[in-house]
């Protein structure tokens, strides 16, 4: 039985958000990505398995390599969701900006 992960759990683990970050860029062999951490091999698997099964990460085979690269379309998906938090918490910082710059003035 294949369980379906959920992508906010998948990137709320601190080593699957830099391993997104790492291959945001260009395309990496688990070998390599497993070497700009500090843990075992299979702990980095286990964690490429996840960003996969969620399908935040791509496989794909060249030659006896897999390279996994990021998803953009399901980055976009993530993004997408939490952009109308990130403009409400930016109109609501603007307001507080606003009321604070106000009371600035009336203390002088």
């Amino acid at each position: 039985m294949r369980l379906r992960r959920d992508v906010f759990q998948a990137i709320a683990d601190p080593t699957r958000r830099a391993i997104l970050m790492l291959v945001a860029t260009q395309s990496m062999t688990a070998g390599a990505i497993a070497s700009n951490f500090d843990t075992a091999r299979p702990t980095i698997s286990k964690h490429l398995q996840i960003l996969t099964e969620c399908e935040l990460l791509k496989q794909e085979q060249n030659g006896r390599e897999m390279n996994y690269h990021i998803n953009a379309n399901k980055m976009k998906e993530v993004a997408d969701f939490i952009e109308p938090f990130r403009k409400m918490w930016d109109d609501r910082f603007n307001k507080l900006e606003t009321v604070m710059k106000a009371y600035k003035n009336t203390t002088k």
